[in-house]
């Protein structure tokens, strides 16, 4: 048996690993992005569907890899493996029910209650912009799914069966492969084992994947919506900044609406004085 590494031996260990997995990684994160949205597709062949599972799995691995942090299972990688198995075996009906529950429940219409609430409120901070767009990237999703229902539907059970075996194969998934990486995940390698090295490498990572969908003008700093936009100059002294929560706990509880005074310890910087007035009942 393989003795479980520890430290920095096993974060260099899983950082070799996944500079293999890197370029492979990119690709299926890109590719998830046009799934979920980013891109509407003019059709979407079993093919597809097999590389969507396929790419959700790879994500997983860089997870595993990089031990991020309560993400691990978001992918649903070990899913998807045996859904590929169970399709290559006839069941269907899981694949579709997975597809549905991933792509489609789409909150349309509480995006168009806020546009329209936005709208009246004419408000130029770029946030009518932003729902617009997610709504538009929601529907994408939807037709997306859409195409995949319908080239599923369209064939015969032996005929899918046959698809999905070709493009499994080509995937690397044939059914004594998914065995083989389903035992992989008991590997050191996919432990979840935090180090600095790996934060730091999954940061880098990430930060270069979402430049390249930050594709509205408001997404940029400075052009984002109120609740991100930058601070106005100059900021008002600390010791007057008023906390909400602060304040709110304060009006329920003062009725004569008498003036606190508090005191913030701060260590290393000495007491500072907190001066909320409360304004509220």
């Amino acid at each position: 048996m393989r003795v479980p590494l520890a430290g920095e031996a096993l974060a260099k260990q899983k950082l070799a690993a996944f500079e293999q997995l890197q370029p492979e990684f990119e690709a299926n994160f890109h590719f998830i992005q046009d799934v979920h949205g980013q891109r509407r597709f003019s059709a979407f062949p079993v093919t597809e569907t097999v590389h969507y599972l396929h790419a959700l799995w790879v994500c997983e691995c860089k997870e595993r890899l990089l031990s991020v942090h309560m993400n691990i299972g978001r992918y649903e990688g070990q899913q998807c493996l045996s859904l590929l198995r169970r399709c290559q075996e006839g069941e269907t009906a899981a694949v579709v029910a997975f597809l549905q529950l991933k792509l489609g429940g789409l909150p349309f219409a509480d995006l168009t209650r806020q546009i329209e609430a936005t709208t009246v409120r004419q408000a130029d901070d770029g946030l009518l912009q932003r729902l617009v767009h997610g709504r538009l990237v929601l529907l994408n999703r939807d037709m997306n799914l859409m195409q995949a229902f319908d080239a599923i539907f369209a064939l015969s059970e032996n005929d899918l069966i046959s698809e999905v075996q070709v493009a499994c194969a080509h995937y690397g998934h044939a059914p004594s492969q998914i065995e083989q990486q389903l035992a992989e995940v008991e590997d050191p390698l996919f432990s979840y084992a935090p180090h600095p090295l790996l934060a730091q490498r999954n940061m880098q990572v990430m930060n270069s994947l979402g430049m390249n969908i930050m594709i509205l003008p408001t997404d940029l700093p400075g052009e984002r919506s109120w609740k991100v936009v930058a601070p106005t100059e100059p900021l008002r002294p600390f010791a007057e900044t008023l906390i909400r929560g602060y304040l709110t706990l304060l009006s329920r509880n003062n009725l004569r609406k008498h003036r606190f005074v508090g005191q913030v310890s701060s260590r290393g910087s000495g007491i500072a004085s907190l001066v909320v007035l409360n304004t509220e009942m």
